[in-house]
This record gives C-alpha cells, structure tokens and sequence, in this order.
C-alpha cells in the first residue's frame, strides 16, 4: 500500500493528484482549476443548456480503479449530463416561487428558460472498463452504517468538488465527491446539494462502499428534499450545512445496487 502526491502551480493555483494503492485497487484523486469560459461556452452548446454552473472544475476526478481496468470514476462532465435540459412541474412551481420573491434579481429571468438552472443531478458514478465493466443490479443488501461508525484507522482521505454555483447569491447548489480507505474497506459519500433561499433544500447522495473478500461493491442512492416552510423547526444556521441539515429533510427515493466485479474466468480471458 502507498500513495504519492504530485503537485503543479499552474496561473497562481495549485493542482494536485493524490495516487492511493491497496491491493489490486488504485485511489486517484486529481483537482486542477476551473474551467476557462470559452470552454464552458463551448460545453453548455454541446449539452444545450443557456449556462452551466460558475465554478466548473471539468478535469477534477476521483476513480476507484482495479488492475484488470474495471472501476468507476466521478466527474462533473458526467454529472452535468443527467441535468434534466426540461423542467418538471415541481422545477416549474419552485422557479415561479423563487422568481415572484426576487422581481429585481438578474437571475430571476434566467429560471424561465427551458433548463433545470438549479443543475439537480442523481450522477451516481461513471464505470470504468472496455472488456469488463462492473455488473449492475438491484439489491436488497444495504451499507451497514453502524459498522462504518467504529473507529478504524483511514490510511487515505481526499474530497474533490466537481461543481458550484450560488445561484448570483440566493442560494447554492454543488456536488463533490470524498473517500476515505481503511485497511478492510472503502467508503464513499457523492452529495449534490441545493439550497435555493426561502424555497427548499435538496440532497441527493451515493454512497458507495467496498469490503475486502467480497466480489462487488454497494451502491446506495437517496434523494431528500424539504421546503423551507417545512423546516421552520430546524435553526437556520442549519440551512447551509449539508451534513447537519440532511437529517432533516424528507426521504423521497432510496435505491440499493450492488456493483459485481467480472467474474475470474472472464478477467482470465477463459484460461483455466
């Protein structure tokens, strides 16, 4: 097991990429600048949307990949293609809602456009591999958070946002993506987060997590979301804390996958 750090000073920022080796499994965690404008204009004609979020670190990945080349990876280009390019009813009524109580704002005649301006994603994770992809399927089985709760020690952490935007100040929405791996297994928390101010705030989380022995990994995915109404008994401080305003919001979605590795004959190309 090792990790390696390599750093480059690029126009006054500093890029990074943490490698992390254990067993056949490559941790890699690269963070470089944001995007220039005139390759966000170029990306948002290709995906068809009047704008994408102001801080858009398109070369930030964090990948989880195995020797044989089978993985997954987190990107914001993949995250930003599962925008929805229409809204929905409830995009609608939250965008007239927002758009009544802020008549004077710039932003305010960008939400009636035929795209989701608050770039909700259920990204879930991009998979890796030519030959051989992880399998996936649905699952009964869930990540056994209890056990992820013991203290056990974390031989490497890195967290990488992928994107953020505030809104032009009424509120945020981001996603980014955090490892941490112990010697027996792996976790991973991917949270894309809006809070549109005076209206509602969304949190859609995969969490993926791996123990060593086993042939898969598993995948959760949940969506919570709650009105700002809805949550007067929570302290406002709250609001513009994921981590403690999540426990707060109403389950609306929960879907478990296991992520199945190749089987051995097919990684051995059918040798014996």
């Amino acid at each position: 097991m090792f990790a390696h750090l390599i750093a480059m000073t690029s126009h006054g920022f500093k890029s990074s990429q943490q490698d992390f080796t254990f067993g056949p499994w490559k941790v890699t965690a690269a963070k470089t600048h944001i995007m220039s404008s005139k390759d966000i204009e170029q990306l948002a004609e290709e995906m068809s949307m009047p704008a994408l979020p102001e801080m858009l670190f398109g070369d930030n990945v964090l990948r989880i990949q195995h020797a044989d080349g089978y993985g997954i990876e987190f990107n914001a280009i993949d995250a930003l293609k599962r925008v929805n390019n229409m809204e929905d009813s409830l995009k609608v009524a939250c965008a007239r809602e927002w758009q009544d109580s802020r008549a004077d704002s710039e932003h305010s005649q960008e939400v009636v456009k035929r795209y989701d301006w608050t770039y909700t994603t259920d990204y879930r994770g991009t998979l890796l591999g030519e030959d051989m992809k992880l399998q996936v399927t649905e699952t009964l089985d869930r990540i056994d958070m209890e056990k992820l709760k013991a203290r056990e020690q974390i031989m490497f952490f890195d967290e990488v946002l992928l994107f953020e935007d505030e809104l032009h100040d009424h509120g945020v929405s981001m996603i980014s993506v955090k490892i941490r791996v112990m010697p027996t297994s792996f976790f991973l928390l991917l949270r894309f987060f809006l809070r549109v101010d005076g209206v509602l705030i969304r949190t859609n989380d995969t969490r993926l997590y791996h123990e060593a022995g086993n042939n898969y990994m598993l995948r959760e995915f949940s969506m919570r979301e709650s009105r700002i109404d809805d949550l007067k008994h929570v302290p406002a401080a709250k609001y513009t804390k994921p981590n403690e305003i999540s426990q707060h919001l109403t389950l609306k979605l929960t879907e478990c996958e296991k992520l199945q590795f190749p089987p051995a004959e097919e990684k051995m190309g059918g040798a014996e």
